[in-house]
């Protein structure tokens, strides 16, 4: 139905249409719209029951952005804007968006690199990187999800060319959700080992123990400190004599890992972690199933319990005897620290690991999002959340280490640990310590498994929504999308089996150090530069003004544009510079394993020139550049005379033709003719497609 185009609406720019309303057309035909002057436009019928939602849809799909030919763009809108999920309440979103955010990083990363920066100086860097790196960072991906209502990869259509930083975000997501889940098995066989009347890890009679095993209290632990001083000052002690270890260590070492010396000695599966591993994942699929609306559901669970835990143990610990030491060594401040570069680094990188920017699930998670959600609130409180809970598990931790080692007659640095020696060998021992022990071991363990899985849940549904996103029919059938969920969650399973051998040890510690460095900052900083100035930052500032009614400060201008870009790359410089070969338990990896480790860290970054590249040379870029390689006309002999004599023919011909690579690379019309032909005006993208062949789901 084509209607006089004088009645056209002056805020919509459409004609009305009798029998809709809010978009919906009444008995569900397919209605044409007439820009004024310009075209037809069909619009395909668009079933939304929720009228927030319908609201929202309605602003997403703005023609702001179509160009000239913008019915089918419009029409992928509305049918993406139909079939995605969204939250069942902002509530959910907050839950999920802090268990995100919130790990088992808190628990050990924090606290161990605030007392060995510095104690509560560490704090100074910690807050200015979160203030110009973390808070800038993360409310951007909250901003750019939440404005195209995409996942990870397909949002860049923002720049095709870039598409492989989506990529990147998604593959580090997924290497981290590999390992992440064989650290929740390890947490998982703990908590079935609690439920017990005597804990396994405080006595040296069990199988997997040995003769250097002892427990470490009062004056046995004291005569033993001596018997090695001695030993260790003779010429005749034997290096396999002059060391002890306590139950919790060996337990942990020889029963939960059955752990060999090095990577070269890889070892078998160990079938309990197997079991252990199996179990984690089913849950990460059942949860998934129904994608956000089951996992909106759970994260009321997994996202308040620890805190409570927190509580609960926050109030043991600093009744214990020596808590009080261990909290002021944990809070003291050494402002010569700050002097360390390497101090700045790790405040910078425990940012990006702490909040988990830069892998793809903070603009995952707000795809689902009302448009108009204040998604700048959103970041100050979950960023201040964070931090905020890093500070409060490190006080928790303190606590029960000042009681160790008061307990031990040592200092508190000869009980802290990095990583998970610090949750799976000093805190259980400390839990073996406490009255009515077994209580408390479930209750932290427990603890322990709901952030493990509050993170993982978020990390995997970040891996799983992208690729649905780049795959349409995943979401629009759901015996395909429980399928694929089922699918990917065995493979996951199978490639994780491989970190639960003998040798397993050596190889998460290896990811974990490969993943959580230089991918994550390079992303961010590509990320940073592709928006703010590739896309540009007053586009963006524009966007986020149609969701939040004004546009960010000067505050966000400078740091987007300016201040964090310079701060990672910085950071990018000093691990460079003062890169640090990976180590567990100071026992070196050999070269190969080394390179298997910069193979890990590479995979997500070369991704992103690969991609560019391919993009490029696909839609024209490889025959501009064979065209380009040519010689010019005006190549040959200085004389005019040998120039006709000796002419190039091809280069002669090429005078008279337009570069035929270059017009299609820049969206023209030009014939590719014999002769020039003249040249229409066209939209460049709009041709470029045409010309290549392409729909949009190429990008």
């Amino acid at each position: 139905m084509i209607r006089d185009t004088k009645a056209v609406d002056s805020e919509s720019g459409f004609l009305p249409v009798s029998g809709m309303e809010d978009g919906v057309v009444d008995g569900g035909e397919n209605v044409q719209y007439l820009f004024p002057g310009v075209q037809v436009v069909e619009v395909k019928e668009l079933h939304v029951t929720n009228p927030q939602q319908r609201k929202d849809c309605d602003a997403s799909s703005s023609f702001s952005s179509m160009g000239s030919d913008g019915s089918a763009d419009f029409n992928a809108k509305l049918e993406e804007c139909q079939e995605r999920a969204a939250w069942g309440g902002k509530l959910e979103f907050m839950l999920t968006m802090i268990g995100y955010a919130v790990g088992l990083g808190n628990v050990w990363r924090f606290p161990y690199l605030c007392y060995k920066n510095g104690g509560g100086a560490f704090l100074l860097p910690y807050c200015i990187m979160l203030a110009v790196v973390g808070l800038p960072l993360f409310y951007m991906e909250l901003a750019l999800g939440q404005y195209a209502s995409l996942g990870p990869i397909t949002i860049w259509r923002l720049n095709p060319l870039m598409k492989g930083l989506g990529y990147s975000m998604v593959i580090v997501s997924w290497l981290i959700g590999l390992y992440y889940n064989v650290v929740i098995a390890h947490v998982l066989y703990y908590l079935y080992s609690s439920f017990t009347s005597v804990l396994p890890w405080t006595t040296c009679d069990n199988d997997w123990n040995t003769k250097h095993c002892l427990i470490p209290t009062d004056s046995q632990y004291m005569k033993n400190e001596t018997i090695n001083a001695t030993l260790e000052n003779t010429t005749t002690s034997s290096p396999q004599l002059n060391f002890t270890r306590t139950p919790s260590e060996e337990y942990y070492r020889f029963n939960v890992l059955s752990q060999n010396d090095s990577i070269d000695e890889f070892g078998t599966i160990q079938w309990h972690l197997a079991l252990s591993l199996f179990i984690a994942w089913l849950l990460v699929f059942l949860v998934l199933m129904k994608g956000i609306k089951s996992l909106g559901k759970v994260v009321y669970f997994t996202a308040i319990f620890p805190y409570i835990m927190l509580t609960v143990l926050f109030i043991r610990g600093v009744t214990l005897p020596g808590a009080g030491t261990g909290i002021a060594y944990y809070l003291k401040p050494d402002f010569e620290r700050l002097l360390d570069p390497r101090v700045w680094s790790d405040a910078a990188t425990q940012i990006f690991y702490s909040l988990s920017a830069c892998s793809g699930g903070l603009i995952a998670m707000a795809s689902y999002n009302n448009f108009n959600n204040n998604c700048y609130r959103d970041s100050l409180i979950v960023c201040f959340i964070n931090c905020g809970t890093s500070i409060f598990a490190g006080l928790v931790i303190f606590s029960v280490l000042g009681f160790m080692a008061l307990e031990k007659g040592v200092g508190i640095e000869d009980v802290a640990d990095d990583g998970p020696g610090l949750a799976f060998v000093v805190y259980p021992e400390a839990l073996s310590r406490m009255p009515v022990s077994p209580m408390w071991a479930v209750f932290f363990f427990i603890m322990m498994a709901t952030l493990g899985f509050g993170s993982e849940f978020s990390i995997i549904e970040c891996v799983l929504s992208a690729i649905g996103d780049e795959f349409p029919i995943l979401r629009k059938e759901r015996k395909y999308n429980i399928a694929f969920r089922a699918i990917f969650c065995t493979v996951a399973f199978l490639l994780g089996l491989p970190m639960i051998c003998n040798g397993g040890i050596f190889l998460l510690n290896l990811v974990d150090y490969s993943v959580g460095g230089f991918p994550l900052l390079v992303v961010g900083l590509v990320e940073l530069i592709t928006i703010n100035w590739v896309y540009g930052y007053s586009k963006f500032a524009d966007n986020i003004s149609m969701m939040l009614g004004h546009q960010p400060g000067k505050y966000w201008y400078i740091c987007w544009r300016y201040g964090s870009a310079l701060v990672i790359a910085i950071t990018i410089i000093m691990n460079i510079a003062m890169y640090k070969e990976p180590d567990l338990d100071d026992v070196l990896y050999p070269e190969w394993a080394k390179s298997l480790g910069w193979l890990i860290a590479m995979f997500p970054i070369v991704v992103i020139p690969a991609w560019f590249l391919y993009k490029y040379c696909r839609i024209g870029g490889f025959e501009l550049m064979k065209d380009g390689m040519k010689p010019l006309p005006t190549w040959g002999p200085i004389s005019k005379s040998k120039q006709r004599q000796y002419a190039d023919v091809e280069t002669n011909e090429d005078k008279r033709l337009p570069n035929p690579a270059f017009a299609r690379l820049m969206g023209s019309n030009m014939s590719n003719a014999t002769t020039v032909t003249e040249c229409s005006p066209a939209s460049s993208t709009l041709n470029l497609i045409r010309s290549k062949n392409l729909s949009e789901s190429d990008f």
